[in-house]
């Protein structure tokens, strides 16, 4: 799966917004936290879940289950807006 070339990605000191171009069928903005900063830019190239787990255990300490629920839960609202291919 990989991140749309419709949706960009800025940050802003820790907020992270993702932004739909004209292009986007969403209209609106997505606000997000670290963790979310993190599964964006991992989605900047066709990858995985469990890829995405990886580089969060490396960036993160916490529970491991904590941490696939976060990124399931951030995919799927991607998911509903129609952010991400694959």
């Amino acid at each position: 799966m990989k991140l749309k070339d419709e949706f960009i990605v800025h940050n802003i000191g820790e907020e992270t917004l993702l932004v739909p171009t004209a292009e986007a069928s969403f209209h609106g903005l997505v606000q997000g936290n670290k963790t979310v900063d993190v599964i964006l830019n991992c989605l900047m190239k066709d990858t995985t879940e469990e890829a995405i787990l990886a580089v969060m255990k490396e960036r993160f300490d916490g529970d491991e289950a904590d941490m696939r629920e976060d990124i399931a839960d951030v995919i799927a609202q991607l998911r509903k807006i129609g952010a991400i291919d694959g």
